[in-house]
């Protein structure tokens, strides 16, 4: 196994981190540097194996940050902006001569702006007003016999 240079490490320990295979990310260090390596030694690059324990600070260091701004990275996709959504709806809409087409556009447009895509739960009390509670501390034996009433009543 050759010894890799400090860039082609690198470039594996962030392959790595953005969550590709051992496999994907030797095929990417032959097509990016032309040089062939194992599985097994990209795995020796990654930090959450057990090969990769003993992998420098620095690498380890450069695992973490790359992998924490690849989570963070939805953020800066435009297709993850509603707004950018909604205008590529609106030249789709524009470009379409099929008013069938149009009509699923305009339908999809509606359920985004409408917030159908979203796991966005708003729990309502009576007529959309805030919901009531009332916190209250009523004796045990007060309690035992309004419950007894209510239920002989049903």
């Amino acid at each position: 196994m050759a010894r890799l240079k400090k860039e082609v490490q690198t470039y594996i320990v962030r392959s790595l981190a953005q969550f590709n295979t051992p496999q994907e990310t030797a095929i990417l260090v032959k097509e990016e540097f032309g040089i062939d390596v194992t599985r097994q030694q990209c795995e020796a690059y990654d930090p959450t194996k057990r090969i990769g324990k003993d992998l420098s600070q620095a690498l380890k260091k450069e695992f973490e940050a790359t992998r924490e701004e690849y989570l963070d990275k939805p953020k800066n996709i435009p297709i993850a902006n509603q707004t950018v959504r909604l205008e590529l709806y609106q030249k789709l809409i524009t470009k379409n001569k099929s008013p069938a087409m149009a009509l699923k556009i305009l339908k999809q447009a509606a359920q985004e702006a409408g917030g159908q895509f979203t796991n966005r739960q708003e729990i309502t009390g009576k007529d959309g007003k805030p919901i009531e509670t009332i916190n209250s501390n009523v004796p045990t034996e007060s309690y035992l016999k309004a419950r007894e009433r209510a239920l002989n009543e049903y």
